[in-house]
């Protein structure tokens, strides 16, 4: 069976679009950002998607929506056992309670969180929130001096905040790319995709052929390390996702 692929904006959400030889139009909504796949017919073109994923955009918010309510619902009690990502690696949390200044650190397959005694699971949350992104800021200078020469643009400032539906975005007006906080629980491979697509925006600003073939020519495996982002787990949800015909 023959494919190609297409990548869209519609109404600020990101669309992948893989043509087949089918009869129908499928549109998916997946975990855990909301991320939209069409599978198309090949006799349709990109603007017929673009249509039909308009006139079903109130059933793609309300999936997406249903995403985001699922995962405010399984947040973290930060309590041993549980199991957290770090860079794709599933670590088991052992919490250990002591006087003193709280810390985490990764102790082989272990995640060790020190806290004082009695400390809140809000508190405890907290914490790992600022640990991953002190993890993001270890991380993402080398990769911005490593890609500026190589895509000719520069990154005057980055910065790290929590988005519910975005791996990341850019201002190409003042070359400002922010990263979501969530990618320091994927590969690094992730985060490396995620700055390459950004940067490329600074290039290009639509999701057309000409940032398709941008991102090909940086970056070729991009579009593994894309579907590696959105299908790993997050660590401890546990997600269904929507699909309609």
């Amino acid at each position: 069976m023959s494919t190609a692929s297409a990548y869209l904006t519609v109404r600020g959400i990101d669309i992948d679009i893989i043509y087949k030889d089918i009869k129908n139009l499928h549109i998916g909504v997946y975990p855990p950002m909301g991320r939209v796949r069409v599978a198309a017919p090949e006799r349709l073109d990109d603007e017929h998607v673009r249509l039909a994923v308009i006139q079903r955009l109130s059933w793609i918010k309300k999936q997406r929506e249903q995403m985001r309510a699922a995962q405010r619902q399984t947040e973290r009690e930060m309590i041993t056992g549980e199991s957290h990502y770090v860079w794709g690696v599933r670590h088991r949390l052992k919490v250990i309670e002591r006087p003193g200044r709280a810390h985490l650190e990764v102790d082989g397959e272990r995640l060790l969180l020190y806290v004082p005694e009695a400390t809140s699971p809000e508190r405890r949350r907290e914490l790992l929130d600022h640990w991953h992104r002190e993890q993001l800021r270890s991380a993402i200078p080398d990769l911005i001096a490593r890609w500026e020469p190589i895509l000719e643009v520069s990154v005057p400032r980055w910065s790290i905040r929590r988005m519910k539906t975005k791996w990341g975005s850019c201002n190409r007006e003042t070359g400002h790319i922010w990263f979501n906080v969530e990618l320091a629980k994927k590969h690094p491979e992730c985060l490396e995709y995620i700055l390459v697509h950004e940067m490329t925006h600074l290039l290009e600003r639509n999701h057309g052929q000409r940032f398709t073939k941008l991102m090909d020519k940086f970056l070729p495996s991009w579009r593994s390390r894309r579907d590696q982002l959105n299908e790993a787990p997050l660590g401890h949800e546990e997600w269904s996702y929507g699909e309609q015909g």
